[in-house]
C-alpha cells in the first residue's frame, strides 16, 4: 500500500496492547478507524486518544465468540462507510497448561476468538476489500504460529492456522492488489499471559521476563512498515528471529530440547507402573486368602 492517508480501517482487540498501539499509529498516518473490543472501558479510552489526532473513529463493543454479533457489526460498518481499505485481525487470547487437561469449552473459546473470528471477518469483508484499488489485511499472529513449544498447544494451533490463512490469501489475491501480512512477534509486554487461564492446579500462567520481550509500540511500528512494503511475513523481536532461523537451520535442536529428561521420566513412570501392578494382585487376593483360612 503506497499511501495510508485517508484510508479506512478496522482493528479488532483495540482496547489495549498491540491493538491499541496499531490503532494509534494508523491514526497518526491519517487512517479513519473502526475499533472493536469486548472491553468497553479500554475501547473508549483508545477511541478518545485516537480522536485527538483528528481522524474519524467509531468504537463498537463486539464479542468475537458470537458469530451473529460479528455479522451484525460488519453490517453496521458497511452501512456506515460502505467501503474498507484495511483490516487488522489482532484480537487474541491464550490458555496455558497440559493439553490433556483442556476441556472442549476451553478449546472452543480460544479457537473462536483466535481463528474462527478472523476467518469470518475476513470472509465477510473480502468483497469490500477487493473492490478497492489497493487494500491490505494484517493478521497479528505470533512466533508460536511458526515454532511450537509446550503447554500452549491451543494457542499455537490457532496461530499456525492463522499463518496458513495469511499465506493462502496472499497467494490467491496478490494479483488483484490485495496485500496480506502476518505479524509474528516473540513475547510482548502485554497482558496476554496475565489474563491467560492456567490449566495447572494451584499455579498461574508464567510471564516471560522483560528482557526477552518486545513492546506493543515496536510491533505496531513494524506492522505499519509491513503494510507499506506489502511484507508477507514480519518477525518482530530478537526471540522471534532466533527461533525462526533455528527451526529452519537446525530443527533437530528444538526437538532435542523438548526431549531433555525424557529417559529419566520414562524410567520413573515405568517404575510407578510396575509398583502399581505388584500392589493390585495383593489387594484382590486378600479376601480369598481370608476365606480359605476360615
Amino acid at each position: 500500500m503506497q499511501n495510508l492517508f485517508g484510508k479506512k480501517g478496522l482493528v479488532t482487540g483495540a482496547a489495549s496492547g498491540i491493538g491499541r498501539e496499531i490503532a494509534l499509529q494508523l491514526a497518526a498516518e491519517g487512517v479513519d478507524l473502526f475499533l472493536w473490543d469486548i472491553d468497553e472501558a479500554g475501547l473508549a479510552d483508545t477511541a478518545e486518544t485516537v480522536s485527538l489526532v483528528g481522524v474519524e473513529v467509531i468504537s463498537r463493543t463486539c464479542d468475537l465468540t458470537d458469530p451473529e454479533q460479528i455479522s451484525a457489526e460488519i453490517q453496521y460498518l458497511v452501512e456506515t462507510w460502505g467501503t474498507l481499505d484495511l483490516l487488522v485481525n489482532n484480537a487474541g487470547v491464550a490458555f496455558y497448561g497440559p493439553t490433556d487437561t483442556m476441556s472442549a469449552e476451553q478449546w472452543d473459546w480460544l479457537l473462536a476468538i483466535n481463528l474462527h473470528a478472523p476467518i469470518q471477518i475476513t470472509r465477510e469483508l473480502l468483497p469490500l476489500l477487493l473492490n478497492r484499488p489497493e487494500a491490505h489485511i494484517v493478521n497479528v499472529s505470533s512466533i508460536c504460529g511458526l515454532v511450537a513449544g509446550a503447554r500452549f498447544s491451543a494457542y499455537q494451533v490457532s496461530k499456525f492456522a492463522l499463518q496458513g490463512l495469511s499465506e493462502a490469501l496472499r497467494a490467491e489475491y496478490s494479483r488483484q492488489g490485495l496485500g496480506v501480512s502476518s505479524i509474528c512477534p516473540g513475547p510482548v509486554t502485554t497482558r496476554l499471559f496475565e489474563t491467560a487461564p492456567c490449566g495447572r492446579i494451584g499455579k498461574k500462567t508464567p510471564i516471560p521476563p522483560r528482557w526477552i520481550c518486545t513492546t506493543p509500540q515496536q510491533v505496531a511500528q513494524r506492522t505499519i512498515k509491513a503494510i507499506y512494503s506489502d511484507q508477507g511475513l514480519c518477525l518482530v523481536g530478537w526471540v522471534a528471529y532466533a527461533l525462526y532461523y533455528l527451526k529452519r537451520i537446525a530443527p533437530w535442536s528444538l526437538d532435542l530440547a523438548h526431549r531433555l529428561g525424557r529417559r529419566k521420566r520414562m524410567k520413573k513412570k515405568a517404575a510407578q507402573l510396575a509398583l502399581h501392578s505388584e500392589i493390585r494382585p495383593l489387594k484382590t487376593q486378600a479376601p480369598e486368602s481370608r476365606s480359605k483360612a476360615a
